[in-house]
């Protein structure tokens, strides 16, 4: 068992970060690089499980695709003289340990955080990956409320063969931010990160998450049947044009959710542009901004192509 103190390699274990069902996270020095960095050593049974070990090799694989300023950097590696995975430190707060000190956020410092994991999303999902464990407890708040993504755990990339296990229900994601496709036991895609981070926006405007019950297997089953508590009724401040971008992230259907995070992120920086519909009782999906603007730009394109066409004609009658 290592301690604080102790030398793997050329790290020197500080301190004991966290402790998860997979493995330990230390904060470590670097002693070549002279650099703060963070430690994830797997459990020693973990490492005897061939799917466990898998998956921590996943997450190590995927962590060394991501290079973005909101998500937590892997290392490569050097030889090691066992398994573990190097990421950098990052210093700051859990978006949990923030929503403890300071329920509900101030509005624009919701959509700010929001803005910043929309962002994240936008550069993981367009390498093919899926966090499908989005939650306060993986999210980094730092200064200036810079955002850091952390812990890929169960990540996938969506192109990578299914992992299968005997217990699935570690791997599925978090009772209260699991998408109702997870529920039903679908791999999930990048709409089920999109309807986790509704929840999360949910939470940071009203205080609360949309579903709870007496037990996991109640709140995950309310996701499937029931619609979330309208969250203007939570907190009046909200605006209707931002809870029409919650109702459109937490979608059950995902055909009918935020297609990607650059939709989502649109309609929260450029709210004036919704279309507010008034919805039947089938909450038929309404349009984001980007759909709505299409119309629009093909108007100006053709507009803008009179002119062309008036002078072609021009020319020839000239000619003749």
């Amino acid at each position: 068992m290592l301690e604080p103190g102790d030398l793997l390699d050329h790290y020197r274990l500080d301190a004991v970060a966290a402790r998860s069902g997979m493995g330990t996270l230390y904060r470590a020095t670097d002693l070549t690089a002279n650099r703060t960095v963070a430690l994830k050593i797997p459990h020693p049974e973990m490492e005897a499980d061939p799917t466990l070990l898998e998956r921590f090799h996943r997450e190590q694989e995927i962590g060394l695709l991501l290079d973005h300023p909101g998500i937590v950097k892997a290392y490569n590696s050097e030889e090691r003289s066992r398994l573990y995975i190097v990421l950098e430190w990052v210093d700051g707060s859990l978006l949990r340990t923030v929503l403890n000190e300071d329920r509900p956020l101030p509005i624009d410092r919701a959509i700010r955080i929001t803005l910043g994991l929309c962002d994240a999303l936008d550069a993981m999902h367009k390498q093919g990956i899926v966090h499908r464990d989005l939650k306060p407890e993986n999210v980094m708040i730092c200064p200036g409320d810079q955002v850091k993504i952390i812990d890929f755990g169960i990540a996938m990339k969506e192109d990578a063969r299914r992992i299968t296990h005997v217990d699935v229900s570690p791997m599925l994601g978090t009772p209260d931010y699991i998408s109702p496709e997870q529920v039903q036991g679908k791999r999930g895609d990048q709409r089920s990160d999109l309807y986790a981070l509704g929840i999360l926006l949910y939470e940071m405007l009203t205080g609360q998450v949309p579903f709870s019950g007496p037990n996991p297997l109640a709140v995950m089953n309310d996701r499937l049947v029931k619609d979330p508590p309208p969250p203007r009724d939570l907190n009046p401040a909200i605006t209707p044009e931002l809870e029409e971008v919650l109702s459109r992230a937490l979608e059950r259907d995902p055909r009918h959710r935020y297609a990607t995070a650059q939709e989502m992120q649109l309609d929260l920086e450029h709210p004036e542009l919704l279309g507010l519909e008034s919805k039947a009782p089938a909450r038929r999906p309404t349009k984001s901004a980007f759909q709505r603007l299409k119309p629009q730009i093909l108007l100006y394109a053709c507009l803008a192509l009179i002119p062309v066409v008036l002078f072609t004609l021009m020319l020839a009658l000239a000619k003749r």
